[in-house]
């Protein structure tokens, strides 16, 4: 899908041309793949078990810092005795660069830097609940 968006000044007056790509959605396949990178800490599924990170199934949607037996860094519980809940848009922002959106998190990750590995990776998550 694409929309218009280049800007044209004539006179005056602001025309718009041209396109831009939108986002697209979330792919579970290739989400399964980018989340290989995750597997070192994190399981996800309906055998998953808490390993040096939570296990992640049902996360879309759950209180930041809540999955029973895991020790969560202070920063993190502090995010989730505000009220904190995981949604789609926050793990976006999240899994952009962890450190930077909960500065003092025990995950020492650098992040997902390209969006659509990260939508990818939420709608794979997406599909544990």
């Amino acid at each position: 899908m694409r929309r218009l968006t280049s800007l044209f000044l004539a006179a005056g007056f602001c025309v718009v041309v041209g396109s831009a790509a939108q986002a697209e959605p979330g792919n579970v396949e290739a989400g399964e793949d980018v989340f290989k990178k995750c597997r070192a800490c994190h399981e996800a599924g309906p055998e998953a078990k808490n390993k040096v990170g939570p296990q992640l199934t049902g996360i879309v949607g759950r209180k930041v810092g809540s999955v029973a037996d895991f020790s969560y860094s202070d920063a993190n519980k502090a995010f989730g005795d505000k009220g904190a809940v995981w949604t789609e848009d926050e793990l976006f922002k999240y899994l952009a660069n962890p450190l930077v959106y909960m500065p003092k998190t025990k995950m020492a990750f650098a992040g997902l830097s390209d969006e659509q590995d990260r939508r990818d990776v939420i709608a794979y998550l997406n599909q544990f609940k």
